[in-house]
């Protein structure tokens, strides 16, 4: 991070920091009226198009919704702590199995560590580039299933505990650590079943969250840390990646593609990220920002190496 009053008069910083509840508020209803909305297109026109089309629309906003906890978890949704907290973790986090004081813990390590050896994200950057061979392989178990069936089975066995730990004790880790989850996908399936549409939770919830989702989260993460200039420079440590509408509704939602920006000042709400940016260049600094013009541009920096050199 940089220190905001070197670059910044106070009346910037306030107005960069304050945080809009309404503007939340209309966040995580846009959210959720693009999934119920593209699951009801589907529904009333059943058809192969309009079932690729919701997969995509859906996991993209999927990965809204822990974009949305990912600025909860800087507390840059609601002034109130516990508000922000609390919607977080039933209207966002909990529905794709996110919670949000644990993904606090553990991001606020990456923001204070960001790609040095304690950094917690290092392994999703440090082995770019790749083949790509093997960035083929990955998309597959991405698209497949594979990558978000072994993710979700490694955090239901955490949650369960081991066999020699006491049943009370088992019940308490998973009441902690899924229990919130859970519950938050039952009303969700409950909710469809009492419309008459059960069906479209394993197909456009569940079955997005293990394929597309996973997809575009590696996509997002590649283009965050990976390959960057210049791993001790905190406006180069980080990629901010341009995007168009097209991009923003399928990979990129919620001003996620603001990466540097984020990392400067981390605490910024995401739809005031584009501001900052353009103080930065009206104070001389944009061009000290890694960025890239597109995400097909980092993509191809990803998959530089050679099969020769592999």
């Amino acid at each position: 991070m940089i220190r905001p009053a070197d670059y910044f008069t106070v009346e910037e910083i306030v107005r960069l920091r304050a945080r809009n509840p309404w503007r939340s508020v209309w966040l995580i209803c846009h959210a959720w009226g693009v999934i119920f909305g593209a699951m009801a297109v589907f529904a009333l026109w059943p058809n192969p198009l309009t079932f690729l089309l919701a997969v995509a629309l859906i996991g993209a906003r999927q990965l809204g919704l822990a974009i949305l906890v990912h600025d909860a978890a800087h507390g840059a949704l609601f002034p109130s702590r516990k508000l922000n907290d609390r919607v977080s973790d039933w209207l966002l986090g909990f529905p794709v199995l996110t919670d949000t004081r644990a993904y606090r813990a553990y991001h606020l390590e990456h923001h204070k560590y960001t790609q040095q050896p304690e950094d917690p994200d290092l392994g999703l950057s440090a082995p770019f580039p790749i083949t790509r061979g093997s960035f083929r392989r990955k998309v597959w178990r991405d698209i497949s299933g594979q990558t978000g069936f072994k993710q979700r089975g490694a955090q239901i066995r955490a949650a369960l505990g081991t066999a020699d730990m006491p049943l009370s004790a088992r019940f308490s880790l998973f009441r902690r650590k899924l229990g919130g989850a859970l519950i938050a996908n039952l009303v969700l399936f409950g909710g469809l079943c009492l419309l008459g549409y059960w069906y479209l939770y394993p197909l456009l919830w569940v079955l997005p969250l293990l394929t597309y989702y996973q997809f575009i989260t590696r996509i997002r993460n590649i283009a965050e840390h990976a390959m960057v200039p210049d791993n001790d420079d905190p406006f180069r440590n980080a990629r901010t990646t341009r995007a168009n509408w097209l991009v923003r509704a399928f990979l990129a939602p919620y001003w996620v593609n603001y990466h540097v920006e984020h990392h400067l000042m981390m605490f910024v709400p995401c739809y005031r990220l584009p501001e900052l940016q353009k103080l930065l260049w009206r104070r001389g600094e944009g061009g000290r920002m890694e960025w890239q013009p597109g995400y097909r541009k980092v993509l191809s920096m990803a998959v530089s190496r050679s099969e020769a050199a592999a």
